[in-house]
């Protein structure tokens, strides 16, 4: 492509969200081209589980087939206090009743090229390093190789999709609000004979190693290839949370699973990874007059549970849309609507989920929430439904019930 060409559409990462958005636009027939600093297969921090909303949305984009080769789960074993619930995933009327585990160098790998194959242009291998800036405007990124050469990349609009650190969309303004919960995670891969189980686990009763109960989780997700993945998750609203040190965390609980589980817990597969998950919505601005935040970038991670999968591609896919809007319309004020479909969809959501953050960032309540969670299936289960973000909009179940009034009770606390 000459240097003077312009796109249609630039996405900076080609990760969960930029690599859907790229397929997405391509769909609309738009021209899109997405650049990663990476080359694919590359490796990523997770857990690696797909929800019901992540299938739902891989599946819509035309890898149903595809997906079926991985190993498929059907719920959540919850852990604590010594006992142990296997809940099957929720009914519902748009999302399926199933999971998958797939690794994040397996899946992303799979995503991006399924958006090559739409007709959008993978660059691997180039960093974005700073707006091409026109009257003011976005107009595209220049491009750094490994080389350390650099050219322009232009584009009528820009979709910011460079993951949790997004040093694109801090060039652009993007902040995080402080004061609203982040969390941290850790994890690696053990070699087991369990490593087809039907359920992914979690286990809410996590310890430091003097057996001091942490807010977070812990998880274990069966891959299918003979592996487990293994890992913790901590919430920013613990007090003492700059002073867990998530390696031991991530050992001493390996150490707790391992009977039962059938690992080595000295000798896993590979090195622990670990990262930064911002959460609730808690970066923006979203949009700018000719470009969008999504994903990883915007903060659009669960608090509840820490999934971000699910959210990168639903939030690329509404971008996409509309963009593509825009481009037909020849309108850039239709990228204001984004920020209100955000809220629409996630807001309240979202909110009650930070505040759900800040009390379980308390250990004692943590326990005795956790405590009163094992004692009922049933209480569970509309626990799965709500924090697994499935709640029926056809009817209105107990879970659902309870999610209103406490959907009523923050709508009218500051908003935290």
């Amino acid at each position: 492509m000459s240097a003077e060409h312009v796109h249609d559409v630039l996405v900076v990462g080609a990760g969960p969200a930029g690599s859907a958005a790229g397929y997405w636009l391509a769909r609309h027939g738009h021209d899109v081209v997405m650049v990663d600093k990476k080359s694919f297969p590359r490796e990523k921090t997770c857990g690696d589980g797909l929800t019901p909303r992540a299938v739902k949305q891989l599946a819509d984009m035309g890898l149903a087939d595809s997906l079926s080769q991985y190993h498929r789960y059907e719920g959540l074993r919850a852990t604590a206090h010594g006992k142990a619930l296997e809940l099957q995933w929720p009914s519902h009327p748009v999302y399926p009743q199933h999971g998958y585990v797939v690794r994040r160098r397996e899946l992303d790998t799979m995503v991006a090229r399924n958006a090559q194959a739409a007709g959008a242009t993978l660059i691997e291998g180039v960093e974005a390093t700073a707006p091409v800036l026109e009257r003011g405007f976005v107009r595209g990124a220049t491009v750094t190789g490994k080389d350390g050469t650099s050219r322009d990349i232009r584009a009528r609009y820009v979709i910011v999709a460079d993951g949790a650190n997004s040093r694109f969309g801090r060039a652009l303004g993007t902040f995080r609000t402080k004061e609203w919960p982040y969390g941290t995670a850790i994890r690696t891969y053990w070699e087991t004979p369990r490593h087809a189980e039907p359920w992914i686990e979690s286990a809410l009763d996590v310890k430091d190693r003097n057996g001091n109960p942490l807010p977070g989780y812990g998880w274990i997700f069966p891959v299918g290839d003979g592996t487990v993945n293994i890992g913790v998750g901590l919430l920013s609203t613990f007090r003492d949370f700059k002073n867990v040190n998530t390696t031991h965390l991530l050992n001493e609980y390996a150490h707790m699973v391992a009977d039962r589980w059938e690992i080595d817990p000295d000798n896993p597969t590979g090195r622990a990874t670990s990262g930064r998950i911002p959460m609730g919505g808690s970066v923006g601005p979203k949009t700018g007059p000719t470009y969008l935040v999504i994903g990883d970038a915007a903060g659009s991670v669960n608090p509840f549970n820490g999934e971000g999968i699910d959210y990168a591609y639903e939030t690329a896919r509404m971008a996409a849309q509309i963009l593509h809007e825009a481009i037909d319309a020849n309108d850039p004020a239709a990228l204001q609507r984004y920020q209100s479909l955000l809220d629409d969809e996630y807001g309240q959501y979202f909110k009650v989920a930070r505040l759900f953050a800040r009390i379980i960032g308390r250990p004692l309540i943590m326990r005795e929430l956790s405590r009163v969670g094992m004692q009922s299936r049933t209480l569970m289960e509309w626990v799965l439904r709500i924090m697994a973000n499935l709640l029926r909009p056809d009817e209105v179940g107990p879970a659902e019930a309870a999610y209103k009034a406490a959907a009523a009770i923050v709508r009218l606390a500051p908003n935290a």
